[in-house]
């Protein structure tokens, strides 16, 4: 097929490259504009954008898919069909409705539960026992759209950013196999009644609250991981923490209960397992207690 693809962050570059490999003629890819990055600012390409040079692919970057002139250039490219995978920009219905088998979007979720900005890590916060992958056909409403083909997978103690790269995959495989033969993938109606909408992360949410029940903080915890990172205050140090273990042990929420670094929650507790102090790498519990000592009965806040 004659494909024009629509993604922008490290989840939608898989699909990009297998897309290629099977074969599709990719006549462009549409993707964010360079942003600043790095403590230089200095413009930085979407790695779809980088994977799209890699394969010698025309790349556009619009600011907006709603002006005319924008809807005609995308219509005159005469695709088969238009693949979307966390592209960033709305597709207004001219757009929809421009390529032969319309727009088809790699979702990172099971429709329709957690339609919306934030789907994994809403899916991890929530204590789902799987996720998954929607290929869906898109439409005017937010990820409304009838439904193809679905795969799954079981959440069990992956962060976010696990599930991120291992959905980015199983999501270009899906996608493949649905272009081989759409006929074999007849639309499906989404269920309204089991909708539940993942807004995007309010930065407020990853301030840890000790209140909480200690799988809640873990959850939590691996849902924010590696972005934005769940944190804390430690006698006025911002600190993330990556990864956690919930321990049964109990005390005032907060509160540091052994040198072990066992903190307790509303109920239960639990025990860091990778924290990162600002400007400082990543590290294991041990190396953080080695660089930076704390006592038994500090509170958290």
């Amino acid at each position: 097929m004659r494909i024009i693809f629509m993604g922008t962050p490290d989840f939608a570059v898989p699909a990009l490259r297998a897309l290629a490999e099977a074969g599709h003629e990719v006549a462009c890819v549409y993707t964010q504009p360079p942003r600043p990055a790095g403590r230089g600012k200095k413009l930085m390409p979407s790695p779809v954008q980088v994977e799209a040079e890699r394969l010698g692919v025309e790349v556009k970057s619009p600011g907006s898919l709603r002006n005319t002139e924008a809807q005609a250039a995308f219509a005159a490219l005469g695709a088969d069909v238009a693949v979307v995978a966390a592209y960033g920009l709305i597709l207004p219905q001219a757009v929809l409705d421009a390529p032969r088998h319309g727009c088809l979007n790699i979702h990172a979720s099971l429709l329709p539960r957690w339609r919306g900005a934030a789907p994994i890590h809403r899916a991890v916060m929530a204590g789902d026992a799987a996720t998954g992958v929607t290929i869906m056909q898109m439409e005017a409403g937010l990820d409304t759209g009838p439904m193809l083909h679905k795969v799954r997978t079981p959440v069990g103690t992956k962060t976010t950013g696990e599930l991120f790269a291992e959905l980015g995959a199983m999501g270009a495989a899906a996608m493949v196999e649905v272009l081989a033969d759409l006929a074999a993938f007849p639309p499906e109606v989404q269920d309204e009644s089991l909708a539940i909408y993942a807004p995007k992360i309010d930065k407020a949410e990853a301030r840890i609250d000790w209140a909480q029940d200690a799988a809640v903080i873990e959850r939590t915890v691996r849902g924010l991981a590696p972005f934005p990172g769940a944190w804390f205050e430690l006698e006025g140090e911002r600190v993330k923490l990556l990864l956690a273990e919930v321990v049964d042990a109990s005390g005032a929420p907060g509160t540091v209960l052994d040198d072990d670094f066992t903190i307790a929650c509303g109920s239960g507790a639990i025990r860091p397992l990778k924290l990162q102090r600002a400007g400082k790498p990543a590290m294991a519990r041990d190396e953080f207690l080695r660089g930076r000592a704390v006592a038994s009965g500090v509170v958290l806040s």
